[in-house]
């Protein structure tokens, strides 16, 4: 290969086991063309090269290998030091066949450790150096501390703890209570296998499930010392029980049956220099708006940009425009923008929105066909800016804002405060903003201080004398107002205040906060609200969001009493909590209520929308990044799927800096893992070029032989060494083995998932099977699994098993993830096609189902298999309902060989259903055809006993739902932070609210259900025709 040619990335995924002429340049200014392997790794190519430089001139002036480095141009074009010696050239593609030698400077250990978290995290940490942002290198530097400091407690923990952050316990969720609606835990015995791991002797025991691990290990090892004839016998605490084949430990006090595998509030902000307080400024807001750059619109138009003040959705004022200027590229405004707000008056977390847009001049819009009295807006950009600064400075001075491109929404917004503070890093092409903050004092502003909001003297000041106006509905004792120091009435206590609620108010509050509906409140009832926020914290302190919505946070009196409410606020149950994280509440007093939860389960159970929180932080040094870092480093589960969370989104440059600043920090206090998540990043690597290969084979050959191909590039050593012997990014306590190739193939979808199977010897020989996918969005799908998994835990604790399945599902990169394959199990479209010779008559086939299971169950095995049928069918019936799952047909509807019943591929959601030439293809609540009712009944025509029970099923387990209806509306909420296109505002939300039937009463609820209940069955044979049509078009495409 000539010196220089460009090397693709393709050429590197075809060429791994070929030699390649390389260019090495060494320090000395010798030139070496040698023919290396692409497979062969850094180390191994540095020796091939000190083998040939020692017969080239000047070689005695090189020093040790080791003192040397390779560098590369890669395929960013970027220079690369290539730190991590066992890396192979085919894994580092450099963009040119050129290595150059360079004299290593530095800590090497900490080098490659720098080298490593930049290729897992998918961004370079010279990226962050570059910033040069004084946020970003503190932020750096305090995680970096923070983290090796858990690291370094992590060498000291004992056994147990050490078991705990590595092996977190996979328990099943129990029942609360002991009463008739608790789960059946059955009373017979279990046979258990135990292998000792020094001997490898093995024994079997018949075990109660009631039983503890240590009686099972204490079982084990005196029957050890018996059939050995041991003189003294082991005890059972210097020994631990793993689950075969996986990482997964049983341990602890908890029974057998209880394990899944077996049949601080934040510190306060240091107190301020003793500059000018925010709240003795009262004059109003303005900034100065200078000019754009880099604008690009219709030269026909005029430029205006529009701007405003929010507090979360809250807008603290009216918003103000700019004047109209002519487009150009650079248009020039000077202009004064003035704000209907004191700077007294600014809450903490206040950020500015700015809308650049254009609008159709005044002389041709008369000339337009569309009304007059309107003009007509083209959106071309938005950008947000915080007026304080992370050290809570009031921002001065002159600053340029890079814009993010505007696209029109439904509503016509322009400003779009949810969305990001950061400013676009592509400064190159972004259109942006001048403008300058005005510096309203000779020396730095800064806001109150924890401190100073509590004390009088600092925070009342000249307020003196309106402190009953400060404090509606109570009287103060006259005394208490003459001594000095006196506080408010938040931070009294309750024997300093005299109450003048009348039982009246108290009633009316009580109906207020107990209301079904979610309308906003009227103003009278804002004020009584407002008024009795104290009983409200003593009485009903789960109702702290209504409180919040109705708080002023445009009037610094109010927002300082609430803080000071805030601190003497009880804690809060974990749904309230969740509550609280919603960009609606901005405040950070306030989303610090959640990070009292103090369960490993919850922070697990609830991890997807915390990450997706991170997105409305305002600063990069927040409690919810340091809680979710404290957790991820103390149980290596979470920091697994933080991981993961944050790595699938480093392609989203408005989080890319935030996401990639995390992911350093974690690298940094767990660099044991970060090898683990390596090998897991190498794989996917492998599956992508693997799928890229099979898309580009599928144009141009048949199935069969773009199938042998793709095994033959499997085969490839390169490839059967990154996909074997690595945990499973879907479940870490999952070891996938070896890859069987011989059963990989891929699916026929245009996408070409692949379909990967992978063998583990030590769990009997059983296979594990994965989908990875290139180009569809799993975002969705995540998010409905974690719903039905959420679910699912939900009838447990109420003592009903639905026999749900959800598998796993994660995204781990852009438009890129993994689906757990669920084996022994096939859809209701194959099943009937392959008990029917027509594809038309397939979809009404009654028997097929019924035969189907008969012949995978034979014997007394079939009532049990109809028993899981019947249990699964109900439960997603009624969760496809609850959360509107949209194009469901026979092909993603399956069966498993037990006869449990699930459902696959969400794509759509929240009652977004697929409509043909304007007309609505699903026409039924949920899927319930007649050849379902066929097998719950058993096959009998006339068995309504088992219909009805089955009936009975589905209305206890919408009850169920109903009664935690808010909690899968706050998390819904959450989500609206991940931009999925069918969840972007409360209008969506709105279908959960009338699928669950919040605004109604339990009887009204379960009229409603059944009234759906009877339409499902009633309308089924709609359901059949589509089936019918699904069938015969698939049919067609084959």
């Amino acid at each position: 290969m000539p010196p220089g040619i460009y090397c693709p990335t393709e050429f590197w995924a075809k060429g791994e086991n070929q030699n390649i002429q390389v260019d090495f340049l060494l320090p000395t200014g010798i030139y070496l063309n040698l023919s290396v392997s692409c497979n062969a790794s850094l180390g191994t190519i540095k020796q091939v090269v000190w083998k040939h430089a020692q017969y080239e001139p000047l070689y005695h002036m090189l020093s040790d290998p080791e003192a040397y480095v390779f560098t590369c141009i890669n395929q960013t074009a970027e220079q690369q030091e290539l730190e991590d010696e066992q890396r192979r050239l085919c894994d580092i593609q450099p963009f040119l066949p050129v290595l150059r030698l360079v004299a290593r400077e530095g800590d090497r250990v900490k080098k490659v450790i720098n080298s490593q978290i930049s290729l897992l995290i998918g961004k370079g940490l010279h990226e962050f150096d570059s910033v040069q942002d004084p946020e970003v290198n503190d932020f750096r530097t305090k995680m970096c501390q923070f983290c090796e400091e858990r690291a370094a407690k992590r060498q000291q923990l004992s056994w147990a703890a050490w078991m705990e952050y590595n092996f977190p316990l996979q328990l099943e969720p129990m029942a609360k209570g002991l009463g008739t609606g608790s789960l059946h835990i059955s009373t017979k015995n279990i046979f258990v296998n135990i292998k000792f791991q020094s001997g490898g002797e093995s024994f079997t025991f018949q075990i109660s499930p009631k039983e503890f691990p240590i009686t099972l290990m204490s079982y084990a090892i005196k029957k050890q010392a018996t059939v050995f004839r041991h003189e003294t016998v082991e005890k059972p605490e210097d020994y631990t029980l793993q689950v075969n084949g996986k990482c997964e430990y049983l341990y602890g006090n908890y029974p057998l049956y209880q394990f899944q595998t077996t049949p601080k509030p934040p510190p306060l902000p240091k107190k301020k220099p003793n500059y000018s307080s925010l709240w003795s400024l009262e004059q109003s807001f303005y900034i100065e708006l200078v000019q754009g750059s880099k604008v690009n619109a219709d030269e026909r138009m005029k430029l205006v940009v529009q701007a405003g003040l929010f507090h979360g959705n809250e807008m603290l004022c009216k918003t103000v425009s700019s004047s109209e200027v002519n487009v150009c590229s650079e248009p020039v405004w000077k202009q004064r923008l003035d704000f209907d707000i004191n700077i007294c008056d600014l809450p903490r977390m206040a950020r500015l929105c700015f809308a650049l847009y254009a609008v159709i001049e005044k002389a041709k819009k008369a000339r337009s066909t569309k009304k007059k009295s309107k003009k007509a807006d083209c959106p071309i950009a938005w950008v947000n800016v915080m007026l304080f600064d992370y050290k809570d400075q009031l921002k001065t001075g002159e600053c340029c804002l890079h814009m993010w491109s505007s696209f029109p929404d439904e509503k016509g917004e322009l400003l779009n405060p949810m969305g990001t503070v950061q400013c676009n890093p592509n400064t190159e092409s972004a259109a942006a903003l001048v403008i300058c903050f005005p510096s309203v004092a000779s020396h730095p502003v800064y806001y109150p201080s924890f401190e100073q909001v509590g004390d009088t003297d600092a925070f009342l000041g000249r307020h003196r004398n309106s402190l009953a106006l400060l404090v509606p509905g109570t009287w103060l004792v006259p005394s208490f107002l003459l001594l000095p120091g006196t506080r408010l009435y938040g931070q009294l206590s309750p024997g300093y205040a005299l109450s003048c609620d009348s039982h009246e108010q108290k009633l009316q509050l009580k109906e207020i906060l107990e209301r079904r509906s979610h309308t906003e409140l009227y103003e009278h009832e804002k004020d009584l609200v407002w008024k009795m926020r104290y009983d409200i914290r003593d009485q009903y302190p789960q109702a702290l969001a209504k409180l919040l919505i109705i708080t002023k946070w445009n009037k610094h009196e109010d927002v300082a009493q609430m803080i000071s409410l805030l601190q003497t606020w009880p804690e809060l149950p974990v749904l309230n909590a969740l509550e609280l994280l919603d960009f609606s509440f901005p405040d950070r007093y306030v989303g610090s209520f959640f990070l009292q939860v103090h369960l490993d389960h919850d922070v697990f159970q609830y991890l997807l929308q915390l990450v997706q929180v991170l997105k409305y932080e305002s600063y990069l040094d927040c409690e919810l990044t340091k809680f979710l870092l404290d957790r991820a480093l103390s149980n290596r589960k979470i920091g697994h799927f933080l991981f993961w969370h944050l790595r699938s989104e480093m392609h989203v440059p408005a989080v890319a800096l935030r996401f990639g600043l995390i992911l350093e920090a974690y690298c940094r206090g767990s660099t044991h893992h970060m090898k683990v998540l390596m090998k897991q990043g190498e794989a996917l690597n492998k599956m992508k070029a693997l799928n890229d290969f099979v898309k580009a084979s599928s144009q141009k050959a048949t199935k069969p032989q773009t199938k042998e191909m793709m095994h033959v590039c499997m085969k490839q050593e390169t490839y059967l060494e990154a996909l074997s012997h690595l945990q499973s990014p879907l479940n870490p306590n999952i070891i996938l083995a070896e890859v069987c190739v011989d059963q990989c193939t891929f699916m026929d979808s245009k996408m070409k998932p692949l379909w990967i199977v992978f063998n583990n010897e030590e769990t009997g020989g059983g296979g594990v099977g994965i989908i990875f996918k290139n180009g569809d969005d799993l975002r969705q799908d995540m998010l409905t699994l974690q719903m039905i998994q959420l679910m699912d835990i939900l009838w447990k604790q109420e003592g009903l098993d639905l026999r749900m399945t959800p598998y796993g599902c994660l995204s781990t990169g852009d438009k890129t993830g993994l689906i757990e394959v669920v084996m022994h199990s096939d859809t209701i479209a194959n099943i009937q096609l392959n008990k029917s010779n027509m594809v038309a008559t397939a979809a009404f086939n009654k028997d097929a189902l019924l035969n189907w299971l008969k012949s995978k169950n034979p014997g007394d095995a079939l009532e049990q298999a109809i028993e899981e049928f019947t249990l699964s069918c109900a439960g997603y019936c009624v969760a496809t309902y609850v959360l509107g799952i949209g194009d469901r047909h026979s092909d993603n509807i399956m069966i498993r060989e037990t006869g449990q019943l699930f459902h696959i591929d969400f794509g759509h959601f929240l009652g977004n259903f697929k409509t043909k030439f304007g007309i609505n293809r699903e026409r039924v609540p949920f899927i319930l055809t007649y050849d379902f009712v066929h097998v719950i009944q058993q096959g009998k025509t006339n068995n309504n006993e088992k219909f009805e029970r089955f009936r009975g099923y589905c209305e206890k387990a919408y009850m169920i739902l109903r009664r935690h209806g808010l909690l899968f509306l706050h998390l819904f909420a959450l989500m609206k932070a991940a931009g999925l296109p069918e969840l972007s505002c409360s209008k969506d939300i709105q279908y959960l609210k009338d699928s669950l039937a919040l605004g109604k009463t339990d009887e009204e609820a379960l009229k409603h259900f059944r009234l759906k209940f009877n339409e499902a069955l009633r309308e089924s044979w709609k359901t059949k025709v589509n089936w019918l049509a699904h069938n015969v078009s698939k049919d067609n495409r084959q």
